[in-house]
């Protein structure tokens, strides 16, 4: 049994979850844009209030560390060390392509479908795509994602899919064929068929839970003064000069 707080502002959106024990998780899920600042110590209060307990209860913190939105990762790792500190919590830091792949394996759609190895691949803005790709384990009672590799930034069209049966996340609306067209695959042998991909999901406070309660479980939290963002990226923006070619 665990008692974590599991924080998302990697995205537009501003995600909170609480999971204490046994009982259903407490969510807090509202896109934001810019405003992530303004819910989430409030939501935080809320979900505490709602459990009837004390942020210093908790065994753990979880964030999403990115990669994603700059002023966003920078928000949530910075809010996390100052509840972390002040309760005197370690934290378990996440990969947002994780927590997707872990919300991935609670839709049925996908379920249904039972790849073995998928890919995670959003939108990283400036042309690229973030992506890494994931097999499915399985004992006797559960199943999870395993990423195969370190988390890659490219162009769509250098996202490799060999080997892929199904291909998720905002990439895929945003690059199109740029993205799933790149190169002769499995994937596309089945002819890319509508049940073998998901563009709508993306990262959420849920799928940095289940990742963050798999991590406990190994022995995986670590002190907060250790806790950095996962940028992938440094160059945030184009420069001047760069804009006016494209």
């Amino acid at each position: 049994m665990t008692r974590i707080l599991a924080i998302d502002t990697s995205s537009a959106w501003c995600s909170v979850a609480l999971s204490i024990d046994d009982a259903p998780s407490l969510v807090r899920h509202q896109k934001v844009s810019a405003g992530a600042s303004q819910f989430l110590l409030p939501w935080i209060d809320e979900l505490l209030i709602e459990a009837n307990t004390k942020l210093a209860s908790l065994d753990a913190i979880a964030i999403g560390v990115g990669p994603g939105a700059f002023t966003g990762v920078r928000l949530g790792v910075a809010a996390v060390q100052g509840l972390a500190i002040a309760a005197g919590l370690p934290v378990i830091p996440v990969a947002s392509l994780d927590a997707i792949a872990a919300q991935l394996l609670l839709k049925p759609a996908f379920l249904q479908v039972a790849p073995s190895t998928f890919l995670i691949a959003v939108d990283a803005r400036m042309g690229e795509a973030y992506w890494a790709k994931y097999r499915v384990l399985r004992d006797r009672s559960a199943a999870w994602a395993e990423r195969i590799g370190e988390i890659q930034l490219s162009a769509p069209e250098a996202v490799d899919l060999d080997g892929v049966d199904y291909v998720a996340g905002s990439a895929i609306g945003e690059f199109g064929d740029r993205l799933l067209a790149s190169q002769s695959t499995s994937l596309q042998r089945q002819a890319l068929l509508d049940s073998h991909l998901d563009a709508q999901i993306g990262i959420e406070s849920l799928g940095v839970l289940i990742c963050a309660q798999k991590l406990w479980a190994q022995g995986l939290q670590q002190d907060v003064r250790l806790l950095e963002p996962l940028y992938v990226r440094n160059k945030v923006a184009y420069t001047a000069a760069e804009r006016a070619l494209q």
